[in-house]
């Protein structure tokens, strides 16, 4: 899972990826600090693979991962090159959901690029911008199709049409997520332009320490900004996110407490974007290693399989099936065998979150 971490300058998204990736990204106090994405990637916490492996004795643990790409600050024009924004915008359509950080706390050591702090406006700004990007690709693309759809292919001028009609909604200043697709070829179509629009996304409000537990104003408004179109906004506190990460593992958990937090803002992140992007996990376990995998809602026992290897779908036989919290009650996967509740399931079933799984193949 790539995610795009974007917004305006100096609204803190090199301190929150410096945070949750510890890659050390360069922060300062002017606009296009950073020049190239700068990436980390990052294990997504998961208590489920401690227990296991302590079950089944493993030499190591191997955590689900999600790579950051820190985006370089957008500004106005961003689109038609200000700031070298079109660099930053090819950045973005590599990712799989983008995160947009928006500044909600106040600080006069720290500028802001317009001058205040509003973050639906720096939204906004920055959402216009990667609309525009995605206008300017698509006309691109119809100018080619369209000389291409003379042969009246079919094909051609059904993208010819569909590309038309995504122009005329995104001219209206609303996103390709919002278009609402009729066909499985158009859903097809609008996988292959990769529109930056089209991407799922994530809201994260970034406050001041003290706004860390309730959020603030600022926070709230964002809030109600998306509740409409069921955006998830993550009230996100970068500097405490930063201070977390030099404490050691076992003092975390009092920190945050102390704070009034249950759980960190990169835990609540990785979950939220778990759930945009309709993401589960599934678990191996056994001497060598333990190990989570990720795999969209909905995968058939042979797809998860193919994840691990392309033999282990294209062999597959059957998947034996415990849920986790059976494991975890009874204290390892042998005993959930002697109990009989270990099952045998075959090419029609559904993989659900935390499925313990052993798969039987043969090529």
């Amino acid at each position: 899972m790539k995610l795009g971490i974007v917004g305006l300058p100096n609204v803190g998204k090199s301190t929150l990826f410096n945070a949750i990736t510890k890659a050390g990204a360069e922060i300062a106090n002017y606009p296009f600090c950073t020049i190239e994405p700068n990436v980390g990637v990052v294990g997504v916490p998961d208590e489920r693979l401690e227990v296991l492996a302590e079950q089944e004795h493993s030499e190591k643990i191997t955590k689900a991962t999600i790579e950051f790409f820190d985006i370089a600050g957008l500004v106005k024009g961003a689109s038609h090159g200000e700031g070298l924004g079109n660099k930053f915008l090819a950045n973005i359509r590599e990712v799989d959901a983008i995160v947009h950080v928006c500044r909600c706390f106040e600080d006069e050591n720290i500028s802001h690029v317009v001058g205040s702090v509003d973050p639906i406006r720096d939204f906004e700004t920055v959402e216009l911008e990667l609309i525009l990007s995605d206008i300017e690709l698509l006309d691109r693309r119809l100018d080619k199709v369209e000389r291409m759809a003379k042969s009246q292919d079919p094909k051609l001028l059904a993208e010819v049409k569909f590309i038309k009609s995504l122009l005329a909604f995104l001219e209206n200043e609303q996103p390709a997520r919002d278009y609402i697709m009729e066909t499985e070829e158009e859903k097809l179509m609008m996988k292959d332009f990769f529109l930056l629009t089209s991407k799922p996304i994530l809201v994260v409000a970034n406050v001041a320490e003290e706004d860390a537990a309730s959020g603030n104003e600022l926070s709230g408004a964002l809030t109600d900004y998306f509740a409409k179109d069921n955006v998830e906004v993550i009230v996100i506190s970068a500097q405490i996110e930063a201070e977390i990460q030099e404490l050691a593992a076992e003092d975390q958990a009092e920190y945050l407490a102390g704070i009034g937090l249950k759980e960190s803002g990169l835990d609540r992140l990785i979950k939220a974007s778990y759930k945009t992007l309709g993401l589960i996990s599934f678990l191996t376990a056994g001497p060598k290693e333990t190990k989570a995998w990720t795999i969209p809602k909905g995968y058939k026992a042979p797809q998860a399989a193919g994840v691990i290897h392309s033999d282990f779908e294209r062999g597959f036989i059957a998947a034996e099936v415990v849920p986790y919290t059976t494991v975890a009650e009874l204290g390892s996967i042998n005993k959930a065998k002697e109990k009989g509740l270990v099952r045998k399931e075959g090419k029609s079933y559904v993989m659900q979150d935390g499925d313990v799984v052993l798969f039987r193949f043969n090529v």
